[in-house]
């Protein structure tokens, strides 16, 4: 798995972004924090991420698909 600090720090990126994105870009932009926005709310419940998933399967970041303990 991966440390939180990571998880938090890229959704915390893609957020960011994706509001400065929508405000020099488009507002269709906006949508795309929404999605994070829910993505988050629903990993709170469920322990499901896929982007540390991801990064377990690709090895990125030092995470692993190993559980944690």
């Amino acid at each position: 798995m991966c440390n939180d600090k990571i998880i938090r720090r890229m959704a915390g990126i893609m957020v960011l972004l994706s509001v400065a994105l929508g405000f020099m870009v488009s507002d269709k932009f906006f949508w795309f924090t929404a999605f994070i926005g829910a993505n988050l709310l629903q990993s709170s419940f469920t322990n499901f991420c896929l982007p540390e998933k991801l990064f377990a399967r690709f090895g990125w970041f030092g995470c692993s698909t190993a559980p944690r303990g």
